[in-house]
């Protein structure tokens, strides 16, 4: 009879997620991931089998949650469209704020993992998991874009496709410009800079 795992499975996804994120896979040891995530190496392996498999469900977890709290920003109806994309933006720059406290960039599963297309080489399912997470962020961002045409805070020429993908390269472009050590201000004035382009 099998024994019952002594750890949240979750919560072991999120810790490994935070340690990827930062890191990138190569550069995150087993050891820190079992010391982030306050398990065992035979427990790790056990449930995960193995750091590749453990960093795609980590993917997944970290793709899901990031989906989730995307959604909660981009459909809320209280926000007009400009202020929904804003919102969006702020959260991801307040991250690399409160990562500097630690020394260092908020980083990104999604960003790190297209930056290694290797990886993806090696196990399609980080593909899949990537171009189905990009696909619903395009399509999540270019719905607030298009609130914000109607409601006269989005720029009404602006393709909301071709503006849901700038959108996201100013989200790329401020995960990578703060791994290059670029400050929280100046990723701010970055994003802002690059928000203006689809005021009216």
């Amino acid at each position: 009879m099998a024994r019952p795992r002594m750890f949240d499975e979750t919560a072991v996804l999120d810790a490994a997620a935070a340690q990827f994120r930062v890191r990138g896979f190569a550069q995150t040891s087993t050891e820190q991931l079992c010391e982030a995530a306050g398990v065992r190496r035979s427990s790790l392996y056990n449930t995960f089998t193995s750091k590749d498999e453990l960093f795609v469900r980590a993917l997944e977890r970290y793709v899901e949650t990031t989906d989730a709290r995307q959604i909660a920003i981009l459909e809320d109806a209280s926000l007009e469209g400009m202020a929904r994309l804003r919102a969006l933006l702020e959260v991801i720059l307040d991250e690399e704020v409160t990562a500097t406290t630690d020394g260092h960039a908020a980083g990104c599963m999604v960003v790190g993992a297209r930056m290694t297309p290797d990886h993806g080489d090696r196990d399609g399912r980080v593909k899949r998991i990537l171009d189905r997470a990009l696909e619903r962020q395009l399509s999540q961002v270019a719905h607030a874009v298009a609130v914000g045409q109607r409601d006269g805070t989005v720029r009404g020429s602006a393709h909301p496709g071709d503006a849901a993908r700038l959108v996201v390269a100013i989200i790329s472009g401020v995960r990578v410009m703060a791994q290059a050590g670029s400050t929280p201000e100046e990723l701010r004035r970055m994003a802002i800079l690059g928000l203006d382009a689809l005021k009216p």
